[in-house]
């Protein structure tokens, strides 16, 4: 198992990068898939048209989400936690994510750069 900690700099304030990853419809615009997510605790999400699944665990508003990620049987559950912070250019986006399987950490790591962040930035340029 493995972990990632990564920053990423947004150029919109907090309140905004939180709508646009807790907002179904939000998520669908800059994905460009089907989504299903609703910012309530012990809910179930799906992104990428279900490339993505999990358990909303925890929302503060304009803030922090905390979910677990599903990968199938893990002993520990793999926990992805965002923490917004508004700084001088926008957002500074802390990014915490355990528990990743070895044989699935490639492939996440590059997801968050360029699927996840890279997409949420240009919604926002």
């Amino acid at each position: 198992m493995k972990d990632i900690k990564r920053y990423y700099s947004l150029p919109a304030e907090p309140k905004d990068i939180y709508n646009a990853i807790t907002n179904k419809k939000m998520l669908e615009i800059w994905t460009g898939e089907d989504a299903v997510m609703e910012p309530v605790a012990g809910t179930e999400f799906s992104l990428w048209g279900g490339s993505i699944t999990g358990l909303n665990l925890e929302f503060e508003e304009n803030r922090k989400m905390v979910q677990q990620w599903f990968f199938g049987e893990q002993d520990e559950p793999s926990i992805v936690t965002i923490i917004l912070h508004p700084d001088k250019k926008g957002t500074s986006v802390e990014l915490r994510h355990t528990n990743i399987p070895d044989e699935a950490y490639g492939n996440i790591s590059e997801g968050w750069d360029e699927d996840y962040f890279r997409a949420l930035r240009e919604l926002f340029i």
